[in-house]
């Protein structure tokens, strides 16, 4: 397949029959309860291996079944609606919090962009649909999901949902910038915003070697997006309560535990197809077994990975206390926000200068007396803050009015 499979040419999409679509649509629903229901007595067995406790082990074989019961539970609890609530919004928000959490999964490819598999009998490629803009679809699919807590937050009519709704308000705001800009990167290497063509420009080489900074970027930002340990200010407890899901019960509390797993499984997806190869077998495994990109398995290969992110998710959650929120407002708007503008300038610069087909060495040159330079003005200005800061607290001892004896 051409790598330059790009959003110009999607012409494989668009020609299934309509069965064959509903089938793929039931498919990718399917996948993502199935990974959320695993999801979720997984990161209960690891946080209770890592507190040396036995976990989940009652309900079906190993306790494997603890999700289903869960849920059940939930369903059955008595469905609560507080007086000063409004009611429409506050039934809705929920729904509005969960949809847009399954749409993004629409245009995440699980193999080859070809028509490699057979459906009964059809071929059919391993993705829904894609689009020549299906980054940006996924950017904004996620954006729609914070209206759900928001309104959560506003219909509850009580003080803690309302903090908490408009923590994460804030919360997203800062952090999707930096997530844009590490989408960026990606796009002006690959050169398409399409997810099957970004997949297939990684034949050789994973994003995650090429544009690093990205992924680390990409890897904090997630978490912050998904409201997730240590960045689950929204929800935290301590201060808050329960966060904007206070006076939620029964079926609405678990749709909003649902979006936030659902969300968790799409941002590990994106992450997979952007930087870890998609569906591409790992390196070694590549070398010796040509078919390991053919047929069903790229669908494992996906697999492995989106669980591999999701035990990163779950580990920070077991290892790492929950941040200040002025810590995670400075953390993405001091920090993430200003390194992830001048990687992407420097991305674009090497991308410039590989296109007017400059040597490595000039390169390197370039980019590396760029970085030096911005290193010098750094320091420079740390050097003028920290004299500034030490002149005032001089002037302002210096004003204090002697003390009585």
């Amino acid at each position: 397949m051409n790598p330059s499979l790009a959003a110009e040419n999607l012409s494989m999409f668009g020609t299934d029959p309509w069965w064959l679509v509903v089938v793929k649509a039931v498919f990718c629903f399917a996948f993502l309860m199935v990974t959320v229901l695993f999801s979720i007595v997984w990161e209960r067995k690891v946080v209770a291996w890592m507190q040396l406790r036995i976990g989940p082990n009652r309900h079906g074989p190993w306790g494997m079944l603890q999700s289903l019961a869960d849920g059940i539970k939930l369903m059955l609890k008595e469905d609560v609606v507080v007086k000063r609530a409004d009611k429409i919004v506050y039934i809705l928000a929920p729904v509005v919090a969960a949809i847009p959490a399954f749409m993004a999964i629409a245009v995440i490819p699980f193999g080859p962009a070809g028509n490699e598999v057979s459906v009964f009998g059809h071929r059919t490629a391993m993705q829904l649909t894609d689009l020549p803009i299906a980054m940006l679809f996924i950017l904004a699919v996620a954006s729609v999901g914070i209206y759900g807590i928001v309104l959560a937050g506003w219909s509850s009519g009580s003080t803690y949902p309302l903090l908490g709704g408009l923590r994460s308000c804030a919360q997203m705001i800062s952090y999707e910038i930096a997530m844009g800009a590490a989408f960026a990167s990606v796009f002006l290497y690959s050169g398409s915003m399409s997810t099957s063509a970004i997949v297939e420009q990684q034949h050789d080489r994973w994003y995650i070697l090429l544009l690093p900074v990205s992924f680390i970027l990409y890897i904090v930002t997630m978490v912050g997006e998904t409201n997730r340990a240590p960045f689950d200010m929204p929800e935290s407890e301590g201060d808050l309560v329960g966060g904007f899901n206070t006076e939620y019960s029964s079926i609405k509390f678990a749709m909003f535990m649902l979006a936030e797993y659902v969300n968790m499984v799409t941002v590990s997806a994106v992450a997979t197809t952007l930087f870890l190869g998609g569906w591409r077998a790992p390196w070694p495994v590549s070398t010796f077994w040509e078919g390991a990109n053919h047929g069903w398995w790229p669908l494992l290969w996906f697999v492995i990975k989106v669980q591999l992110l999701l035990f990163f998710f779950i580990w920070l959650r077991g290892t790492l206390p929950r941040v200040r929120y002025d810590q995670l407002m400075k953390l993405g708007w001091k920090v993430l926000i200003p390194v992830s503008v001048v990687w992407l300038m420097l991305v674009a610069t090497v991308r410039t200068l590989r296109n007017e087909h400059y040597d490595f060495a000039d390169i390197a040159l370039y980019v590396g007396g760029g970085v030096l330079a911005l290193l010098v003005l750094s320091f420079v200005a740390d050097l003028f803050r920290e004299k500034g800061e030490k002149g005032r607290e001089a002037e302002g001892s210096a004003a204090q009015p002697p003390g009585f004896d």
